[in-house]
């Protein structure tokens, strides 16, 4: 499980909102984004992997992420944005180390999806839904679908699959992520 941890721990720390920005398209990283773009029938059509590049280089988009993005791209600062803000699976804000995402809908919540959400929440100490644990370790969220209804409860850890997660084994799943 050693997996679920995100690779640049600096970009899931609240200072780095406040940080001066850094580009994200240069170097190797420039370099797969020009892979991608080859892939693609227009610079539009690659941005929501181009989206994908900074949140995993950066741990979230940033306004500056948006704005280097829409520069990279040719398109408009406010055509980024509307696209960040309409998919959820956008961060725009810095997140903690391990981002928990929680399935409720209808068949995740006949198999107890409200137990696991109660027990991520008093065992990582997050307290409340989108609130970061005091130690900065943890957010956890309820996501309305995450496509396996066939092994309810499933959860995301930052882009780790978990499923048929119950209330009883969030604990041994939180002790693996130490």
């Amino acid at each position: 499980m050693g997996g679920y941890e995100s690779p640049d721990m600096a970009a899931h720390d609240s200072s780095a909102h406040d940080a001066p920005h850094v580009p994200v398209f240069t170097g190797a990283v420039r370099q797969e984004l020009d892979t991608l773009l080859g892939r693609y029938p227009n610079k539009m059509a690659a941005l929501l992997p181009a989206l994908w590049i900074v949140q995993r280089e950066r741990g979230w988009i940033s306004e500056d992420s948006i704005a280097e993005t829409s520069e990279v791209l040719e398109l408009t600062p406010a055509y980024v944005k509307g696209v960040v803000t309409f998919y959820t699976m956008y961060h725009q804000h810095p997140v903690p180390k391990y981002f928990i995402q929680v399935c409720t809908t209808s068949p995740c919540g006949i198999c107890g999806a409200e137990d696991v959400v109660k027990s991520l929440l008093r065992h990582t100490g997050a307290g409340e839904l989108g609130v970061p644990s005091p130690d900065n370790r943890y957010a956890v969220i309820e996501v309305e679908c995450l496509g396996a209804c066939g092994f309810a409860t499933p959860i995301m850890i930052n882009e780790e699959f978990v499923e048929s997660v119950t209330a009883e084994n969030v604990p041994d799943i939180l002790r693996r992520l130490a």
